[in-house]
């Protein structure tokens, strides 16, 4: 085997700053956003040789692209966007590796621009249905040949492009449909699922099973072990793989913990990725001074840190403060995480004292809800879970989970993206490439029940839902909030 690592370091040009006086008098989270840096690797096969033009290619090891733009973009691309361009114009498959919101989708579509350019298919994949369909709508936006197939609905099959669950994709290639000749590319969209227990082998056929001659592309927030992928790749189809990757955050994340028990935030790392100790030690004194019992009614018995029950709505309870206390300092939207349906609904009734929507967007709301709900049968409509959603929804409150009914997720979805959702409880599955961001994430609990024991969550999956805060273009910060009891801080 051989690895040709290539580290680069690359600056994004100040192209917004018209003088040195600019940036002097610029805030320190603008001055971080313009060091972009990107770091290219790529993993080829033994005697691996491929006839490019350097002039307009570059080399394998250094990648550039100085041909004709198979997509125009309205703006300049960021230094791992061009780096990935020209790995897929060298028609070689890629990985990368970026921040939610830092702009991965753009080098998807420009996937789907070269595959359009040379008349041939392109697919691409998703873990969810509910991603699909957004994704479905928002390239039907940018090309106008594109085709949808997620086992409930069949949209446009003959499609230059088609958006499919990874589920489909592996279905076709059981089947050895003939769609698969036409293809030069598949996009794996939130590759990083490939780890999930039960559905991960989903991913690794289709990546095993695809013809040799599909290039692939591969996103991800939170690849550890990209490296070894791209061997794995390129073991499997005797290609290269490049693996792009960057850490320009668009929108920095703040991290706050929120002691159960207590009533304040405490920073421990800043928007500039620092650790604040003094915060962390004054947070640990918090729970020193703290007397015998008190939060005792936010965790659970076996001290798991499943954190902060929701109880009853009395303004006592650990939910209540911190939701409460986000809407006070104007950081809503926010999107509270638990890992289970119940505890989701739970926190989101105990919110029945709170309501943070005008009548206006209560009237609004209810219309909207109204017209969703005549999809329904008449014995639908008449179950709890429907009428207890309007009241909520009506005072800016959601839940969102796997559980719910298709038309109530996509009603959840539509009036979170219109703002009228200002508190949403969700599980980890609204995480999953769903392009819902908020201002404020906050986590009830650091565990999760996995299928076979409660165990802390790993740093992918919290970069994962932590990625959710912080809209580019409105937010000059995300926040991010964890409650933690005593025994994690110690």
């Amino acid at each position: 085997m051989e690895v040709y690592p290539i580290i680069e370091k690359r600056k994004q040009p100040e192209e917004d700053l018209e003088n040195k006086e600019n940036l002097k008098q610029d805030s320190a989270s603008k001055r971080r956003n313009l060091s972009r840096t990107c770091i290219h690797e790529v993993a080829v096969p033994n005697g691996y040789t491929l006839s490019k033009d350097e002039s307009v290619h570059g080399t394998l090891s250094n990648p550039v692209y100085n041909g004709e733009m198979a997509k125009k973009y309205p703006f300049k691309l960021d230094p791992f966007q061009e780096v990935s361009v020209a790995c897929l114009e060298r028609n070689e498959s890629i990985l990368v590796s970026a921040h939610t919101s830092a702009g991965k989708t753009a080098v998807a579509e420009y996937a789907i621009a070269m595959a359009f350019r040379d008349k041939q298919r392109v697919i691409y994949t998703s873990p969810l249905k509910a991603l699909s369909n957004q994704k479905y709508r928002e390239l039907n936006q940018e090309f106008s040949d594109v085709g949808l197939m997620t086992g409930d609905v069949t949209l446009s099959p003959n499609a230059g492009c088609l958006v499919m669950t990874t589920e489909i994709l592996r279905s076709m290639l059981y089947r050895g449909s003939e769609v698969l000749k036409e293809v030069a590319w598949v996009v794996f969209d939130e590759i990083h699922y490939m780890k999930d227990r039960e559905r991960g082998v989903v991913w690794e056929e289709s990546i095993i099973f695809l013809p040799p001659a599909i290039k692939m592309v591969f996103l991800s927030a939170t690849m550890s072990n990209a490296a070894e992928f791209a061997e794995w790749i390129w073991n499997i189809h005797k290609q290269p793989c490049h693996v792009v990757y960057t850490d320009f955050r668009p929108t920095p994340l703040q991290h706050y913990v929120f002691p159960v028990g207590g009533s304040g935030l405490y920073l421990v790392v800043d928007e500039n990725e620092q650790f604040r100790e003094d915060n962390f030690l004054k947070l640990q004194d918090t729970f020193t001074k703290q007397k015998p019992g008190d939060g005792n009614k936010s965790v659970n018995s076996k001290g798991s840190g499943r954190i902060a029950k929701a109880g009853n709505s009395s303004g006592g309870t650990d939910i209540y403060k911190i939701v409460k206390m986000i809407m006070e300092r104007k950081f809503q939207p926010v999107i509270i995480f638990s890992f289970s349906r119940r505890e989701c609904e739970q926190h989101a009734m105990s919110m029945s004292k709170l309501d943070f929507n005008t009548q206006e967007e209560k009237d609004v709301v209810e219309q909207v809800f109204q017209n969703a709900v005549l999809c329904l049968n008449e014995e639908d409509r008449g179950l709890p879970a429907i009428e207890l959603m309007l009241p909520l929804l009506q005072r800016g409150i959601a839940v969102h989970h796997s559980g719910l009914l298709p038309i109530i997720k996509e009603l959840v979805e539509l009036l979170f993206q219109e703002g009228l959702v200002k508190a949403l409880f969700a599980t980890e599955t609204f995480a999953m490439g769903l392009n819902m961001p908020a201002k404020t994430v906050a986590f009830t609990s650091v565990k999760k029940w996995d299928g076979d024991s409660h165990r802390y969550i790993g740093s992918g999956e919290y970069i994962q839902m932590s990625g959710r805060a912080g809209r580019r273009g409105k937010d000059e910060r995300g926040i991010c909030i964890i409650m933690i009891d005593e025994q994690l801080v110690n």
